[in-house]
């Protein structure tokens, strides 16, 4: 099979993208708009960047009926802040009712029954039910064309981190009890920690072949 995406329309090379790309973490997103009301909402574009400096990212798309902003990048280019908060499989359910299309007036935590914690530097306040929690100020945001299909790059750095006490081992966090859900395609979501394996990173290289028994 050999496509060239410009012969696809943008639903056609979505579904690519997160058919193959596979299984991706949720960025569990709360910000607050001009008014202080509150949103959250869910993206599984999302990744680390660096250590030093903290740089963490996530990509909202935009709308598909109109390409319009989503309320998340609109309240973040306004305020500078925000937090991610990381999902964990018992209140998956809540996080995927924030995940509807609400009005902007509507607090998503107050609709899914989530309990909203204060955060430490940031205004937006953090999702108490995660057990992980990156308060971000706006590092930077680069946008990819302002029409549905499109997306934005937004980059935060990370000002300060709230963990579990009971995760944190030794300057690590127990993965096992953290126990985070990872996104599919279409309706699909993965438990990454119900059967993992090991694989150790060897030191070198592996020799090269040679040719002949020489």
């Amino acid at each position: 099979m050999e496509i060239t995406p410009v012969n696809l329309n943008w639903k056609e090379t979505y579904k690519l993208l997160v058919g193959s790309i596979l299984p991706r973490p949720i960025a569990f997103v709360t910000t607050v708009d001009r008014n202080g009301i509150v949103n959250a909402a869910p993206f599984s574009f999302f990744t680390a960047i660096s250590a030093d400096p903290m740089l963490i990212c996530f990509s909202p798309m935009r709308k598909g009926t109109d390409g319009s902003k989503k309320d998340t990048l609109a309240n973040i280019e306004t305020t500078k802040e925000f937090v991610i908060n990381i999902v964990s499989e018992d209140f998956v359910d809540q996080m995927n009712i924030c995940a509807a299309d609400y009005p902007s007036n509507m607090d998503e935590l107050e609709a899914a029954g989530l309990t909203k914690a204060e955060s430490s530097i940031v205004n937006p306040p953090r999702v108490k039910e995660s057990k992980v929690h990156f308060e971000c100020l706006l590092q930077e945001v680069l946008h990819f064309g302002d029409k549905a299909g499109a997306g934005s790059l937004v980059i935060g750095k990370v000002v300060h981190v709230h963990i579990a006490e009971d995760l944190y081992e030794g300057g690590r966090i127990n993965s096992a009890g953290l126990n985070p859900i990872g996104r599919m395609a279409g309706h699909i979501y993965t438990k990454p920690m119900t059967d993992i394996f090991e694989l150790i990173r060897k030191n070198e290289p592996p020799a090269p072949k040679r040719e002949n028994g020489t």
